[in-house]
C-alpha cells in the first residue's frame, strides 16, 4: 500500500491566502483523516526556510511532526520570486534553490519541486531554444547538487508555466538527463496539457490519448505523483482546476496501473487540492476516494 500525503498550500493559498488554516491544525487534521504525511509548501505562514533559519526551530518542526505520527512526503519551495528564463545569470536562483535543500536536509524531506517560474508568454521576450538552454543547464546544476545532500528533484509542469507542451516536457527531462532529475506527474496538469492542450506558446499540441498517452511517453522519468482529478478547466484562466476525485473525467483506473510502472525512491501518492476553494471541508472526501484507489493499485 501507499503512504497517502496532501499538500499544505491547499491551505494556504488561493482561497485561503487571507486566512490561511494554521500549521498545527493541519498536522491534526491530516492525522486525523487517516494520513501518513504532509507535503509541504516552503511559504508562510507554514514552515518555511526563511522563518525557521535557525536549527533548532527546524529540529523543532521536524519532531513535531514526527510526534504527530506524520512524516514529510516533499518540498514545494518557494522560487517564484526568481527568474530563469529571462536571465543568463542563475546565480539568485541557484542561491534559493540551495537554500531549500538545506532546509529539506534539516527536515529530512527527500523530494524537491522545481517549476520553470515564468509565464508561457515569456517567449514573447526570450526565443524557446535560449529559454530551454537557461533551464535545462540550471536544473542539471541543481540536480547534481541536490544528489550530493540525498534529495532528488523533480519538475512540475503545468499550463502557467513555460514548456507546457508534451514535447516540451519530454525534451527537457531528456536534456536534463540525470537519475536525480524527473518529472513530478500531477494529474490533472497532465490532462490539460496533454487532452485539452490549455496555454501554449504558438500552436496547439495535444495527444489522442491524453494524461495516459503522456504518462506512458514519460515512462521510466517520473519520479513524483501528485493525485487529483481534473475537468479540463483552468483556475484563474492560468493553471489547473484540481477538482475533486469523482467531480472530473480522469481515468484512474488507467492512469495508476501506467504511473506504477515507474520505479520511485520512496512510496508516497500525494493529494493536491491547490486553489479548490473549500480544499479543507473537501479533504476526507479525497482521502477516501484515494484509500479505494490506494486499495486496488498501490500494493
Amino acid at each position: 500500500m501507499k503512504d497517502i500525503s496532501i499538500g499544505s498550500w491547499a491551505y494556504a493559498i488561493g482561497p485561503y491566502a487571507d486566512q490561511p488554516i494554521p500549521w498545527d491544525e493541519v498536522i491534526t487534521q491530516v492525522k486525523g483523516l487517516g494520513f501518513q504525511g504532509v507535503e509541504l509548501g516552503g511559504f508562510p505562514p507554514h514552515p518555511n526556510p526563511d522563518d525557521m533559519p535557525e536549527q533548532e526551530q527546524r529540529e523543532a518542526c521536524k519532531q513535531q511532526l514526527a510526534e504527530a505520527g506524520l512524516r514529510f512526503s516533499g518540498l514545494a519551495a518557494n522560487l517564484w520570486d526568481q527568474h530563469l528564463i529571462d536571465t543568463d545569470d542563475q546565480t539568485d536562483y541557484l542561491d534559493c534553490f540551495r537554500k531549500n535543500v538545506e532546509f529539506c536536509v534539516d527536515l529530512g524531506i527527500k523530494g524537491i519541486r522545481v517549476d520553470t517560474v515564468q509565464p508561457p508568454t515569456i517567449f514573447e521576450q526570450v526565443d524557446a531554444d535560449t529559454a530551454r538552454r537557461r533551464v535545462v543547464d540550471t536544473w542539471k546544476q541543481c540536480a547534481r547538487e541536490a544528489a550530493d545532500r540525498g534529495i532528488y528533484v523533480t519538475w512540475e509542469f503545468e499550463p502557467g508555466f513555460a514548456f507546457n507542451k508534451p514535447s516540451d516536457i519530454l525534451r527537457i527531462v531528456d536534456e536534463v538527463d540525470d537519475d536525480n532529475f524527473g518529472v513530478q506527474f500531477d494529474t490533472c496538469h497532465a490532462h490539460t496539457v496533454a487532452a485539452v492542450g490549455a496555454r501554449p506558446p504558438g500552436e496547439k499540441e495535444t495527444l489522442p490519448g491524453g494524461a495516459l498517452e503522456l504518462a506512458q511517453r514519460l515512462r521510466g522519468k517520473i519520479n513524483h505523483l501528485h493525485l487529483i482529478d481534473s475537468d479540463g478547466s483552468l483556475h484563474d484562466d492560468e493553471t489547473s482546476n484540481h477538482i475533486p476525485f469523482g467531480d472530473g473525467v480522469l481515468d484512474f483506473d488507467a492512469l495508476l496501473p501506467e504511473l506504477n510502472k515507474n520505479t520511485f525512491s520512496h512510496n508516497w501518492w500525494t493529494i493536491d487540492l491547490c486553489f479548490w476553494p473549500d480544499a479543507w471541508e473537501i479533504t476526507e472526501r479525497c482521502k477516501q476516494a484515494v484509500d479505494v484507489l490506494n486499495a486496488k493499485y498501490g500494493g
